[in-house]
């Protein structure tokens, strides 16, 4: 009261701040309302004095805090007044009516005898608030020491706001929120005074990398989630835009046709297809709906942001799928062929894809022709296609077989070179020498290529006359030259049997002077094999050696490259075979000289018994035969002597 007698007794209300000026205007049709009550009192027409109609700014307000006023007693007029006012209880939650409000402050009527005046900051998660709305305040005190009313809006949206999160979620209702900040995945909403989650993922059907730019925002969003034990509200702002797509992809597929052309503009650009925007709905041309031509990536074709016109190929009501197509809008490139590309004419084309069989060549925009690896080069031996061409490569090629109805062609280029097995038997005859190229290896031989088209077979064992090839691998490798000398040649099959060993005279026959019977060699071991080994002679003769005929003198075994002096058993110049032991030279030497020993002692054995004998003989003799006898004996004894 005392502030409003000052404010009364000022000449320039302007200068006041206008919500304390809208204060003072209110107060002001209170008192006059209060004096407009008191005027109406039946048992009391003359106890208002003659100072009470006078105007406010002029009004005693002294007078009227003494009871000065009126005759009546002030306690029974105030009864009076506050029968017409709402009863107000403190710390209930009650509904008011904004009368008025600024960029910092609402001034809320509740049908009290003051107003309360609130932060605007209370109201930021609504900006279309005005003057006329209704809204939930809670009642702090009735009065304060300077008599003004205290609400709070925040605080009877907190106490509320639980049961109208769980209303809204129930009923499926779409409520506004503020976004108060950013945090770790999302955002932080004000709904109701709750504090709720806006993942990152729900904001938009999009992706947004920039969160910021909601920030200080206020949105429509669904609730989606909550947590009742630990109060936890998830909301999304993302499930209305889908609900609305929805609908609109409802509408607009409900309406669509098979073969209808429409416009679109392209929304997104991926490996497999584009995808394009047909007035919100998507379709999808796949990308071989793209061109009727073979294409590595879309982006060949079409590009973001670009208006183009599709055909609908097929679409899904359940599943809200469009396919859609491209190339369809002009005709097949088969049905508008030529006559000038036809069987054995040469065409030229871009290789397109190769396979390990072949390589598709585009002839022209959607029209291609394979050409099997068979029809690459004239050579029977088969590799990959990739040998000899690569993606992209421009290639002339001569038209094999042409189908326009199945829209099939074959293509050859081996066609644009004479066949080379037309004419081998004047290239390549027997006895000719040559250079090859070892192209493949088998268990039997080896496959050389002597030109393109032109392969032939060396078999292993014309391979060396001396050593035994157990592989091949053992004697060149692949991709080496070698050699090689005709021996046969079969036109009709298209062979040619080669040699490598045929370029050397054949050294058998010389072997058979040097290594024969009974001849001692030395020989090293070069390999151990099953129950053997391998041992190499001299000019390069290789032989299998038994475990038995390794045996040395001493009794051990031989080891390897061990040089030891080797015996020849058997020579056989038909078979190339060379039997050989180590075994057999130190034996036969042993047994000679056991001979050689036993032979004296033999000898020398029987002259004793010679005279032994005689010496018995004698006894028995004549006078007469004495001398005769003697001369025996001395030359007995003599031949005794010698042997010992």
């Amino acid at each position: 009261m005392a502030k409003e007698k000052e404010l009364s007794n000022k000449n320039d209300l302007n200068d006041v701040h206008d919500p304390e000026i809208e204060v003072i205007s209110q107060k002001k049709e209170s008192v006059d309302a209060y004096a407009e009550d008191l005027s109406g009192v039946d048992d009391q027409p003359k106890q208002r004095k003659s100072n009470a109609s006078v105007p406010v700014d002029k009004f005693d307000w002294d007078a009227f805090e003494k009871d000065a006023v009126y005759d009546t007693d002030k306690s029974v007029i105030e009864d009076q007044y506050v029968q017409t006012l709402n009863k107000v209880i403190e710390n209930e939650i009650v509904e008011g009516t904004v009368v008025a409000l600024n960029k910092r402050e609402v001034i809320v009527n509740i049908g009290f005898k003051s107003e309360g005046v609130l932060s605007i900051n209370e109201f930021r998660y609504n900006p279309e608030l005005a003057v006329g709305d209704k809204v939930d305040v809670y009642v702090e005190t009735a009065e304060d020491k300077k008599g003004q009313l205290l609400l709070s809006h925040k605080k009877a949206r907190s106490m509320r706001s639980w049961d109208r999160v769980n209303d809204a979620f129930n009923k499926d209702e779409i409520v506004k929120g503020y976004i108060k900040c950013r945090t770790k995945g999302g955002m932080i909403v004000d709904v109701f005074g709750i504090e709720a989650f806006l993942p990152g993922s729900q904001i938009d059907v999009k992706p947004i990398r920039d969160y910021d730019i909601f920030v200080d925002k206020t949105m429509e969003f669904k609730i989606v989630k909550i947590n009742h034990e630990y109060r936890n509200v998830v909301v999304s702002h993302k499930a209305l835009i889908e609900a609305e797509l929805e609908a609109q992809k409802a509408d607009i597929i409900g309406k669509l046709e098979k073969g209808q052309v429409l416009e679109g503009t392209v929304k997104n650009i991926t490996s497999y297809g584009v995808f394009v925007d047909l007035g919100g709905v998507d379709g999808l041309i796949h990308i071989t709906d793209l061109s009727w031509g073979r294409i590595n990536h879309p982006e060949e074709i079409v590009q973001l942001d670009q208006k183009i016109n599709v055909v609908i190929l097929d679409f899904d009501d359940t599943k809200k799928r469009i396919a859609l197509g491209l190339k369809q809008l002009t005709p097949h490139p088969w049905e508008a062929l030529g006559d000038e590309i036809k069987v054995g004419t040469v065409v030229r084309g871009r290789v397109v894809v190769i396979a390990d069989y072949g390589a598709f060549v585009e002839v022209q925009p959607g029209v291609e022709g394979l050409i099997h690896v068979t029809e690459i080069s004239w050579s029977s031996h088969l590799r990959s296609a990739q040998d000899f061409l690569k993606v992209g490569q421009e290639v002339d090629a001569v038209v094999l077989t042409l189908d326009k109805e199945e829209r099939k062609m074959s293509l050859g280029i081996k066609q644009l070179k004479p066949d080379p097995w037309s004419s081998i038997a004047e290239k390549y005859p027997v006895d000719s020498k040559h250079t090859a190229v070892v192209r493949n290896f088998t268990n039997f031989g080896i496959f050389v290529e002597l030109e393109e088209g032109v392969e032939g077979l060396v078999h292993i064992s014309d391979l060396s006359w001396a050593k035994k090839v157990k592989h091949p691998a053992e004697f060149t490798s692949i991709g080496e030259t070698l050699e090689v000398v005709v021996l046969e040649v079969d036109q009709e099959n298209r062979r040619l049997r080669l040699g490598h060993k045929q370029l050397e005279e054949n050294p058998w026959e010389v072997f058979e002077t040097v290594f024969t019977a009974g001849s001692v060699h030395e020989g090293t071991i070069i390999n151990f094999v099953d129950k053997g080994a391998t041992v190499s002679l001299p000019y390069g003769i290789e032989t299998y050696v038994s475990q038995k005929n390794l045996v040395k003198e001493d009794g051990s075994n031989a080891v390897l490259e061990e040089k030891l002096p080797f015996k020849v058993l058997e020579f056989n110049k038909n078979t190339k075979r060379i039997s050989i032991s180590h075994t057999r030279t130190w034996e036969q030497d042993a047994k000679k000289e056991t001979a050689e020993k036993a032979k004296p002692e033999t000898e020398a054995e029987t002259t004793q018994k010679a005279v032994k004998k005689l010496k018995a003989n004698l006894e028995k003799t004549t006078l007469g035969d004495i001398s005769e006898l003697a001369a025996l004996k001395s030359e007995m004894e003599q031949n005794a002597a010698d042997a010992d």
